[in-house]
């Protein structure tokens, strides 16, 4: 049975660093599924810095939109897929049609594939729960469904870890 890993924490937590601790645990082939877009120059260096940090351990495919796709599309000899970040994607959907109301497709094929994930995964998010209620309706609409993502994924998964301060605290399960 293939297992779920969710990795949650703030902005700069170390949840990126130790989820990929997390994915060299497993046998490879490794996939690294990227959800960010450069779409600046500063995201461009940050996507070469995560690139040059990974090193030759994972292959990187490139998904802003559908990662269940992505996913199901991988190789049957995939061992394990780290996909960073669940929030960038979430940021990603919303930006291409923030006036949508009611159920984004793209995330409930997502859901769907986390009950029988083909590959071990390992998943990144930001826990966004935490701070003040945003100002304005795009950042509530972007807080309400980051926290239902990352609920209805914390529920699936095997085990959670929180990130702070650069410590990762299991919260659900058992460490590898």
């Amino acid at each position: 049975m293939n297992t779920l890993s969710l990795v949650t924490g703030g902005a700069r937590s170390g949840k990126s660093a130790h989820a990929l601790d997390l994915a060299l645990k497993f046998p490879g082939p490794r996939v690294f599924l990227a959800t960010a877009t450069p779409f600046d120059s500063e995201m461009e260096a940050r996507i070469s810095a995560h690139k040059n940090e990974r090193g030759d351990e994972f292959m990187t495919v490139e998904e802003p939109f559908d990662p269940a796709g992505a996913i199901i599309a991988l190789s049957p000899e995939t061992g394990v897929v780290l996909m960073d970040c669940l929030t960038v994607w979430l940021g990603n959907l919303l930006h291409r049609d923030e006036s949508r109301d009611g159920e984004y497709p793209e995330i409930r094929r997502f859901l769907e594939l986390l009950e029988s994930p083909p590959f071990d995964l390992v998943l990144v998010t930001n826990e966004v729960g935490s701070g003040i209620v945003p100002e304005n309706r795009l950042a509530r609409k972007f807080r309400d469904l980051a926290g239902f993502l990352n609920q209805k994924t914390a529920q699936k998964a095997h085990r959670v870890f929180l990130c702070a301060c650069g410590i990762p605290i299991l919260i659900k399960g058992e460490k590898l």
